[in-house]
């Protein structure tokens, strides 16, 4: 990374940051999540960056919120993020930020620099898909400090939120973080009959195996090749939503995108609206079994 001093000044006064679904009556003990999805770009950063938005985009989970609709339309409270993961990741932490980014990163601050940060995804990208480098320059901290302010705490409190009215209604709450995975990887990692759903727990340690075991009994049912915490077992929003103690639990949902998508033109497959509809179905019996699982 070269070491011009890149300074981007974005307005966050009429930037959409989330659009949220049934949370003014919350019908069912199951809230979604879907912080991956966002297409939204600021301006002033596209200006700033070395790729253009089909580039960026390759890093997003593509179409998840519309797979998960007919869930919704059903009644599920969800909360879909709408600014790309690209500009700033949700599903990590506020301290996954790798101090060689920025050309004026505090001395002694905390840092977590994880695994995300060794290859490039943490809070702020600094790889596409491709792992090369988005911006051509060092950043500046306190602009990465916005973001975090007005777009990533917007999220997660409001995110907080609505896990407090579900628990204070239902007793529990549990939280489906949703996502999709490169169909790449699932067919490397079975290469027999690769994996459809992903469903991680973190080991059963996110939620009682009851529950995992509940939601994928509904994709068996539909013919879903199932796999527990492979090739992941959650990250930051099952991890930090995780709290048995206060009757919060949470499950990482991943989707097989070559099972309804072209991953490289970002494109829907013939097979999408039948994918989407089971998608959908599944959750929504999901959303019912729990609430009749605590009677």
């Amino acid at each position: 990374m070269e070491n011009k001093k890149i300074k981007i000044d974005i307005d966050y006064r009429n930037m959409p940051i989330y659009t949220e679904y049934n949370a003014d009556k919350i019908n069912y003990p199951l809230l979604l999540s879907v912080p991956h999805s966002g297409t939204y770009f600021p301006p002033e950063f596209l200006q700033n960056v070395k790729f253009d938005e089909k580039n960026l985009r390759r890093n997003e989970d593509i179409f998840v919120d519309e797979l998960v609709k007919g869930a919704v339309d059903g009644g599920i409270t969800a909360m879909k993020m709408e600014v790309s993961r690209t500009f700033i990741d949700l599903n990590r932490d506020r301290l996954e930020l790798d101090p060689q980014m920025f050309y004026n990163y505090p001395e002694n601050k905390e840092i977590l620099f994880d695994k995300h940060c060794r290859v490039g995804l943490g809070v702020v990208h600094r790889i596409n898909y491709k792992r090369e480098n988005i911006y051509d320059g060092l950043l500046d901290y306190a602009e990465v400090e916005s973001r975090l302010k007005y777009v990533y705490d917007v999220y997660h409190n409001r995110l907080n939120q609505l896990i407090a009215k579900c628990v204070k209604k239902f007793g529990f709450c549990l939280l489906l973080d949703c996502h999709s995975m490169p169909s790449k990887i699932c067919t490397i990692i079975d290469s027999r009959k690769g994996i459809d759903i992903c469903l991680g727990n973190l080991f059963s340690q996110s939620c009682p195996q009851e529950m995992s075991d509940l939601l994928a009994t509904q994709f068996w049912n539909k013919n879903y090749t199932v796999e527990f915490n492979c090739p992941y077992s959650g990250a930051f929003i099952t991890f930090n939503y995780c709290q048995p103690r206060r009757n919060m639990y949470t499950l990482q949902l991943e989707i097989n995108r070559g099972l309804y998508a072209d991953e490289e033109n970002l494109q829907k497959s013939e097979d999408f609206y039948e994918v989407a509809a089971d998608v959908s179905e599944a959750i929504l019996n999901y959303a019912i079994n729990l609430k009749q699982m605590k009677k």
